[in-house]
């Protein structure tokens, strides 16, 4: 009887085991099934958006100086960085051959002076004939053939004085030519200014037959430059004159340098099918820090956000599995810039459909298309932790810098846990609004 007691406690024993087996079974398989989800708090920061881009540095006004005279350099006056100013005799071509040219011109004109004194002495007496033989012919003692004869070389000798003094004219503008190219010799500056660069040596010969050889670049002013910048046609329409930049330089990486923009050109540069504008952005130098050359790496802040709800971009491309595609999205024309960024932030709408590829304006948008300021309306959905589970928020979005985005209206709350992700899975979180975003919390 003892024995039979004892194997049916043991059997129950046994059965309540396995009970506790399988439910202890069910419940880890069933933690297991479940995802684990990467959330974020949704909180009040700041938000900017930004125009990034390269360019490289240079002088406001730079100036080759060249020959306009073909010879040998015999001498050089300035090297790389001299200071020069305007008028100061900065190198020096062999003169022999222009001098040479001089002297032989200034004989040219001697000689067609006296060329010129010679015919007008004839020409003088060639009237003197031509008179006395009009008085002649009109006592008759002559003919009237003799005197169209003196008479016609009269004029002919005339003219040969005007040949004469034509001659000598052209003598003239040979001897200034002469000369002048001697003076060209002589390279002087043009500007004041510092030589950033020297392309000849002494002995070189320059050719100035087809064009005017460089031999220095001279830049007017190294406290005042320039950056030129190659922007996107997408960011060109963010970008106005007197906007503020800041930029870096490879040289001075922790240093930031500030700037405005003084121009934007009209003139499209297409660099492998990318239209790109050029935006000048002033520069004061007034250490000499930054040189001619240089790459700067630009940012400029189109807008600002302060004080404001924002998500992670992560939040807005995460859709949970078997939701249904997001909606179509509204905007105001305003917003039509920043859904255009968004999209590209979305890489072609990743894990959101199709809908969220595109923009369509309601009677509300069309209401509001005359105010170029009217603040932006995105209607996006997010889902936020609740218990373990995805809950849908529907909100409006504003301003994005490409990591997170401004929620301007809709259901969610500070504080509430936007989901980002699932654990294990690279769902491209960064940063938020330039500060170190608090890690995620897994659930």
């Amino acid at each position: 009887m003892l024995k039979q007691l004892s194997r049916a406690r043991l059997i129950w024993l046994v059965a309540i085991v396995l009970v506790v087996l399988f439910f202890v079974y069910r419940y880890v398989a069933g933690r297991e099934a479940a995802p684990e989800y990467q959330t974020v708090a949704a909180e009040r920061g700041s938000v900017v958006s930004r125009v990034s881009t390269s360019g490289s540095l240079q002088a406001v006004v730079t100036v080759d100086v060249g020959s306009q005279v073909s010879g040998r350099i015999q001498a050089l006056f300035a090297d790389f960085n001299s200071p020069v100013k305007k008028g100061e005799l900065i190198a020096k071509i062999d003169p022999s051959l222009f001098g040479a040219q001089v002297v032989s011109a200034e004989a040219n004109v001697t000689a067609a002076r006296a060329n010129v004194t010679r015919l007008t002495v004839a020409a003088e007496d060639a009237e003197r004939q031509a008179k006395r033989a009009s008085e002649v012919y009109e006592q008759r003692l002559i003919s009237e053939t003799e005197r169209d004869t003196a008479v016609a070389n009269a004029r002919a000798a005339r003219a040969s004085v005007d040949q004469g003094a034509g001659q000598l004219a052209q003598s003239r503008a040979a001897l200034e030519t002469a000369r002048t190219n001697l003076r060209y010799t002589d390279i002087v500056s043009p500007t004041d200014g510092v030589v950033i660069s020297r392309a000849v040596n002494v002995g070189q010969t320059v050719a100035a037959s087809l064009s005017a050889p460089v031999i220095f670049t001279i830049a007017q002013d190294l406290r005042k430059m320039e950056v030129h910048t190659n922007v996107a046609e997408s960011d060109i329409g963010r970008l106005k004159p007197g906007m503020r930049v800041s930029f870096t330089v490879d040289a001075y990486p922790g240093e930031p340098f500030r700037g405005s923009i003084r121009d934007i050109r009209n003139a499209a540069q297409v660099v492998q099918n990318v239209v790109t504008y050029d935006a000048v952005i002033d520069v004061a130098n007034p250490d000499l820090k930054l040189k001619p050359g240089m790459t700067a790496t630009v940012s400029i802040v189109t807008d600002r956000r302060r004080d404001v709800l924002s998500v992670p971009n992560t939040a807005l491309r995460f859709r949970p599995e078997g939701a249904a595609p997001a909606g179509a999205v509204s905007a105001t024309p305003a917003g039509a810039q920043a859904v255009e960024g968004q999209r590209r932030e979305r890489g072609q709408g990743q894990g959101g459909g199709s809908g969220q590829n595109k923009w369509r304006r309601d009677k509300g948008a069309e209401a509001e298309s005359d105010d170029a300021t009217a603040p932006v309306v995105v209607k996006r959905t997010v889902y936020v932790l609740v218990d373990g589970t995805p809950v849908p928020r529907e909100v409006t979005t504003g301003l994005t810098d490409g990591r997170v985005t401004e929620v301007t209206g809709g259901e969610l709350k500070e504080g509430e846990q936007v989901i980002v992700g699932i654990a294990g899975q690279n769902n491209g979180q960064g940063q938020r609004g330039g500060q170190q975003q608090r890690g995620p919390r897994i659930l």
